[in-house]
């Protein structure tokens, strides 16, 4: 048994906001009070959580954890110990391994090697068998063995057909497509965005219309077919736009940003420092302030990391390394700094972009602190104020575009399955 007592519990999908006592028995919540808990064994384990903040885990919905096949990067143990460093107890990870999440095979070995994990694991299968953009995965078998979404992340379904049939696929399965919207035709090898600052630096940019000309295109498919679309990573002022257009015609979207976009913009790449570099990748002014009004209004359903590892020396050279940052350690921290503290959304908010819908998006459990749900839990200082050295993520890799900067707000305990898997002990 777990008591943690006396924190402020957020827990928006059933109207929880104040002091309040949790215990937890095995991997479930048994009591929540706003009163103390008496008559426990002497061996409960007691958490003073006064002063802190009590949120349902994180659900991150969008990470590679590169395991099978890139494991010098990150595998399955590591990347969930960087979740737990960072809240998150549930991670939905993206199907561009080796080989390639395709089969009910690679489905039941992460599922497996994830059981001792520090976090759950949910498998996103592939849209397209080998990622190619040709023939659909067998996704009734993939949902059976435990995938819990679909997408080609990492590049895109080209075939406007295709993916149109993979949408009704998916959705005759009760799964969702989670779209990576990018023409690599419009692309042609840029390595990051196109505008004064790829053009000071004399490299190819990414333009804009990659993103938006495939996100109208799934909007397009969506109305057509009746069936959801998930839009992975956005970027774009426009994106954001068209998608604000889309739900208000009643057209099942949703959508999810990282912090580095509403945080960062393009002129972080005047260092050449192929750390922050990213697909999509840091944009202007002019996106910042549009991801941030629909984090705002709610066009934005929530809010993930896109944690893409990458080793140091392949992240050597800014000309031909590859597009990724790790997030799941700083997630939290980013959001409350420059969201929740700014004033642009309030911590329940943050709670629902980070823990409940992405949890709802994906069917999973979790998003909530409640009597007879998943002893998930993160504890939070959000009066720590700490300095992100990459020297001490949890991850294998440390290629952060938050290096040296100063956040506001620490995950201090993460409880997962009734079992505590981190404490910060700085």
């Amino acid at each position: 048994m777990i008591l943690i007592q006396g924190g402020r519990v957020i827990s928006p999908k059933n109207g929880i906001d104040g002091i309040y006592h949790i215990l937890t028995d095995g991997d479930k919540v048994l009591k929540i009070s706003q009163e103390p808990i008496g008559g426990l064994p002497e061996d409960v384990q007691v958490i003073d959580a006064a002063g802190k903040l009590v949120f349902p885990g994180f659900v991150d919905m969008h990470v590679h954890l590169r395991d099978p096949g890139l494991t010098h990067k990150e595998d399955i143990y590591t990347g969930c110990e960087a979740a737990a460093a960072g809240g998150v107890t549930s991670v939905a990870c993206m199907p561009n391994t080796k080989p390639v999440t395709d089969s009910a095979e690679v489905i039941r070995y992460i599922i497996d090697k994830a059981s001792t994990a520090k976090a759950r694991v949910y498998p996103v299968a592939a849209v397209t068998k080998g990622m190619e953009g040709q023939a659909l995965t067998d996704m009734a078998a993939l949902k059976s063995a435990g995938a819990v979404a679909f997408s080609d992340d990492g590049k895109p379904v080209k075939n406007a057909k295709v993916m149109l049939e993979g949408m009704q696929h998916a959705a005759c399965v009760g799964r969702k497509v989670l779209s990576h919207c990018e023409d690599l035709d419009l692309i042609a090898g840029g390595i990051m965005h196109k505008g004064e600052v790829s053009r000071t630096l004399g490299v190819a940019g990414m333009d804009r219309a990659s993103e938006d000309s495939i996100t109208a295109r799934e909007i397009s498919l969506a109305a057509s077919a009746g069936v959801p679309i998930h839009i992975c990573h956005v970027s774009t002022w426009l994106s954001v736009e068209m998608i604000r257009m889309a739900k208000q015609k009643g057209i099942k979207v949703t959508c999810e940003t990282a912090p580095h976009y509403f945080i960062l913009d393009h002129n972080k790449l005047m260092t050449k420092d192929a750390d922050y570099r990213m697909n999509p990748p840091l944009r202007e002014q002019k996106d910042i302030r549009a991801i941030l009004g629909g984090i705002a209004d709610g066009t934005i359903d929530c809010i993930i990391t896109d944690h893409a590892p990458h080793a140091a020396q392949e992240k050597a050279d800014f000309y031909t390394a590859p597009n990724g940052v790790v997030g799941l350690e700083t997630s939290f921290a980013a959001c409350y700094t420059y969201l929740v503290r700014t004033g642009v959304i309030s911590l329940r908010r943050l709670v629902e972009l980070m823990s409940e819908n992405p949890a709802a998006l994906l069917g999973i459990p979790g998003g909530c602190i409640e009597e007879g749900g998943p002893a998930d839990i993160a504890i939070a200082d959000p009066d720590c104020v700490w300095t992100v050295d990459p020297k001490k993520l949890h991850s294998k890799s440390k290629n952060t575009v938050f290096k040296g900067m100063t956040l506001r707000g620490k995950v201090k305990t993460t409880i997962c399955r009734g079992e505590i898997v981190y404490q910060d002990e700085e």
